[in-house]
C-alpha cells in the first residue's frame, strides 16, 4: 500500500510538471499570435509593447521610426518554422509588404526570438520589431 501511495505523488508531480511547460507552450502561443496580429493589422505600437521592456529601454522607438511604419502595409504573415527550447524560442517568418507610395509588394524573411520571462510569466520578442528597410 505504501508503494502505491508513493507511486500516486510521484505520478502527481510529474503531471504538475507537465501543466507547467504546457501552460508555458500556451503562453508562448498566445503572445506571437498577439505580435503577428499587431504586425499583420498596422499595429507597430502594439506590437512594440511585447518586445523585450530590457531591449526598448537600450533601443528606444522615435516617433520618426513609427511613422516610417505607417509607409508599408502588411500583406502577408507565414510561420515557416518554429524551435522552443528551454526558456527561448525562435520562429521564422515570411512576411508580405506593400509600400503604400509606390504600391510595391515585396517579401522578407524575419526571425523571431523569443525568451521567457520566469518573474513576469511571459515571453518577450528580444530583437525588436522587423525591418522592413534593412539594406535600402
Amino acid at each position: 500500500m505504501r508503494m502505491l501511495k508513493i507511486g500516486l505523488v510521484l505520478l502527481l508531480a510529474l503531471l504538475a510538471g507537465c501543466a507547467t511547460g504546457g501552460r508555458k507552450m500556451t503562453v508562448l502561443q498566445e503572445m506571437q499570435y498577439a505580435y503577428s496580429a499587431a504586425i499583420r493589422w498596422g499595429d507597430f505600437e502594439g506590437a512594440w509593447q511585447l518586445v523585450d521592456p530590457d531591449y526598448r529601454k537600450a533601443n528606444p522607438m522615435t516617433d520618426l521610426q513609427f511613422e516610417r511604419y505607417k509607409q508599408i502595409q502588411v500583406s502577408g504573415y507565414s510561420d515557416l518554422a518554429t524551435q522552443v527550447g528551454d526558456g527561448t524560442a525562435k520562429r521564422e517568418i515570411q512576411i508580405g509588404v506593400i509600400n503604400r507610395n509606390t504600391m510595391a509588394e515585396r517579401s522578407i524573411r524575419y526571425t523571431e526570438q523569443w525568451r521567457y520571462d520566469v518573474e513576469a510569466k511571459k515571453w518577450w520578442v528580444t530583437g525588436g520589431l522587423p525591418d522592413f528597410w534593412a539594406g535600402q
